[in-house]
């Protein structure tokens, strides 16, 4: 994997904000292993980073899009015990896959902002109940499950009268934010202007609540590219251009390594959470964990070396060019 840095946060959910020009973001990694041998622990960075894709977290889901408080913890243990490590979509989308040898990175998404994954205790403290206090709690009491996301929001964040303290705290604590258009339009039935319109609102929504925020990439609503699919990525509306290094999918299925050939950065899948029936064709995240645990030849394994790209010689052939130099094939 190429150089880059976690930047998570796993403090308890009773941690109150602070002010947002002292950023204190807690984790619970550990010092940093010594450098293996890629072949140890296979190896494999041209391999596939499951990219999960949450909305609201209920104890009565009012769709199949959504999870109970119970389910999401559950597959947060899923993903400890079978080894995966959280980054956010930014680090995937620049290659920051920076995880301890012989672990998988896993993206955690939050779509539209919903009250559910986040809210504030009338004394300030995370609501416990909410997905990022599920999430700060699990991280306290599992080493190196670094507490990060990365939320897309609309309007009406959080549903909070002020959602400003709600931003501010949340980047504090290593979470990061991308764009997913003003009113959760879909792309595909718009024209070009009205695309970059909705994309110029969604960035203006997150960098009024934080100021100067670093917004790289953006989910596409209901994963409908534009007519013309380079607008996900960059344009501009009344003079104001946006750009973003990755737009992601409502796909069902994991995103090919940032380093590999198949990886399309305009066009980046992502699992929904969900339990899986064993017979529909709309796989859920129980479905692709499964899978990549009985196949475990497809998942991407970190070397735990940020100087290089790990994996076995017969897959030499699936390397990006531009990644040359840093390939340590094996």
């Amino acid at each position: 994997m190429l150089a880059g840095c976690t930047g998570g946060s796993g403090g308890p959910a009773s941690a109150p904000p602070t002010s947002a020009s002292t950023p204190v973001v807690t984790t619970t990694t550990v010092p940093a292993p010594a450098v293996v041998d890629p072949a140890s622990v296979r190896a494999n960075e041209l391999g596939e980073v499951p990219v999960l894709m949450y909305h609201r977290i209920e104890a009565v889901p009012p769709s199949e899009f959504d999870r109970t408080p119970a389910d999401f913890r559950a597959e947060l243990q899923a993903l400890y015990d079978g080894r995966y490590r959280p980054v956010r979509a930014s680090d995937l989308v620049s290659g920051h896959l920076d995880v301890p040898a012989g672990t998988t990175p896993v993206v955690l998404t939050f779509d539209d902002g919903s009250p559910s994954q986040f809210a504030h205790l009338p004394d300030g403290r995370v609501d416990p109940n909410t997905a990022v206090g599920i999430l700060l709690d699990f991280a306290a009491t599992h080493p190196g499950f670094n507490a990060v996301a990365t939320f897309y929001v609309n309007r009406n964040p959080f549903n909070a009268s002020d959602p400003k303290p709600l931003f501010q705290d949340l980047a504090r604590r290593g979470f990061e934010f991308g764009d997913h258009t003003l009113t959760h339009a879909d792309l595909g039935k718009l024209d070009s202007a009205r695309v970059q319109r909705e994309l110029v609102q969604g960035l203006d929504l997150i960098t009024t609540n934080l100021p100067g925020a670093a917004v790289t990439t953006m989910a596409l609503p209901y994963g409908s590219l534009p007519k013309d699919h380079a607008l996900a990525l960059r344009g501009s509306w009344s003079g104001r251009p946006y750009s973003f290094s990755g737009a992601f999918l409502v796909g069902a299925a994991p995103s090919p390594s940032p380093f590999g050939t198949g990886f399309d950065p305009g066009a980046i899948p992502r699992i929904r959470s969900s339990a899986w029936d064993g017979k529909t064709a709309d796989y859920g995240s129980t479905f692709w964990l499964d899978q990549l645990a009985r196949h475990p030849e497809r998942r991407y394994i970190s070397d735990g070396d940020p100087a290089h790209i790990s994996f076995p010689t017969a897959l030499r052939g699936r390397l990006a060019p531009r990644f040359a130099e840093q390939a340590r094939p094996y």
